[in-house]
């Protein structure tokens, strides 16, 4: 079952998924990479301060080794030598404690950085159930561990006895050379050896910081249906966002409805498109869309207008091209004044025939509307985010009044007819 659960796991761990390991004290650690940066530290520090841990050791091999005959037998005279021998070892072999002691802190940090965590240290029982512990031992990283630290054994071993081997007439030598030179080459040869021990466990390191790396991330690796779950809890329900948006537009929708009533005319496509255009001359700079909307928020505007009286106006390109570029509450484009200004001349007009009769305004045609303002019918896109939003008490109305479209049109032209007949006839 746990080998099923693993081939399930094919996603990378996620940022999240991530953090929370960190939490819990789970990062990529490498001990090679701890041993070589701790060999490398002590390597470097001894061949640099050399000549210092050299002068402390003479120092310490003289006051333990110069004595004479009443101090030998006095206890507090050999105290007093003990302890100067003793500051004079910690002086010798400080310097290269402090290194190491960076390279211990710091070494962690090329991985997974610095990391403290409560949750790491507190107590866990199932540390302490044996079938537990055997499973961790008979996993694939047991067999790699242990395989690892054989070859790190073999290695040092076999590098540092090569080491020793082929420096023996040196090292047996200093016996008889003078205190100083023994000194000298002493640490000579010590900074050889752990040299050449130092670049056995970078070869290791080299491995096994690759191997470290891939083996934490594949243990966090999740399933589909993790991925998908976390992803439900950190940005919420897509449903529910969805049905949220569907509402702050239905919201807007009823808004926009209600300046439709103030709008000075409503340019049409007929059916498809509506626009509704409002001007105050004073006011405003230029005339700005109030309303707009598609299929059957379209067919609500026209309801809605000739309820209210505002005048409807068929131009299919003008209507398209002020649905595409002129967002709502917003000015429209300069390209787009000239076309404009002659429907709210005809809308003027047509106003002034309603208050004192005349002559009935003959609607402006073939308006100049640049064709790249023109982008064609109703997309996709718009189709599908009015169709959800239409999912409302308001769309029976709406259809009903896109039935009803045609026949106001036609009743609307009837009485334009018999105005225009009896103002001939009185004339």
């Amino acid at each position: 079952m746990a080998e099923d659960s693993d081939l399930e796991k094919t996603e990378s761990a996620t940022p999240k998924r991530l953090e929370k390991a960190r939490e819990e004290g789970q990062i990529a650690r490498s001990r090679e990479l701890s041993t070589f940066a701790l060999l490398s530290a002590g390597c470097f520090g001894t061949w640099l301060l050399s000549d210092t841990i050299g002068l402390h050791l003479q120092a310490m091999l003289r006051g333990a080794l110069t004595f004479n005959h009443a101090g030998a037998f006095e206890t507090k005279r050999m105290l007093i030598g003990a302890g100067t021998a003793a500051r004079e070892g910690l002086l010798a072999v400080l310097p290269v404690l402090a290194l190491t002691g960076a390279a211990a802190l710091l070494a962690p940090m090329a991985l997974g950085g610095w990391l403290f965590s409560s949750k790491s240290i507190g107590v866990k029982f199932d540390r302490l159930n044996p079938m537990t512990g055997l499973g961790r031992i008979f996993s694939m990283n047991g067999p790699v561990q242990l395989g690892m630290s054989t070859v790190k054994t073999i290695v040092v071993g076999a590098i540092g006895g090569s080491a020793l081997w082929n420096h023996r007439e040196e090292i047996l030598g200093l016996g008889m050379q003078p205190a100083p030179r023994a000194f000298a080459d002493a640490f000579h040869l010590i900074v050889v050896c752990c040299g050449m021990t130092v670049g056995g466990m970078f070869l290791l390191a080299a491995i096994d910081v690759p191997y470290q790396l891939w083996s934490y991330h594949r243990k966090l690796r999740m399933t589909k249906e993790e991925v998908k779950r976390e992803h439900r809890e950190s940005e919420g329900d897509p449903h529910v966002k969805g049905r949220i948006r569907q509402q702050q537009r239905a919201m807007a929708r009823r808004r926009m409805m209600t300046q439709v009533p103030k709008a000075d005319v409503v340019v049409t496509n007929p059916t498809h498109f509506a626009v509704a255009l409002q001007y105050t001359d004073g006011d405003m700079r230029a005339p700005k869309v109030v309303a707009k909307g598609v299929n059957l928020v379209a067919a609500r505007i026209r309801e809605i207008a000739t309820e209210n009286n505002v005048p409807l106006l068929e131009a299919p390109p003008l209507a398209r091209a002020l649905y595409h570029n002129v967002d709502l509450n917003r000015e429209i484009p300069g390209q787009l004044y000239g076309a404009v200004a002659q429907v709210l001349a005809w809308v003027y007009q047509l106003k002034r025939f309603r208050e004192h009769g005349g002559d009935v305004p003959m609607a402006p045609t073939d308006l100049d509307v640049p064709p790249e303002f023109d982008k064609g019918g109703v997309s996709d896109e718009d189709a599908a985010e009015e169709a959800d939003d239409t999912l409302s008490p308001e769309a029976g109305a709406a259809s009903n009044a896109a039935k009803a479209a045609p026949n106001q049109a036609s009743s609307t032209a009837g009485r334009a007819d018999t105005a225009r007949d009896g103002n001939e006839g009185a004339t």
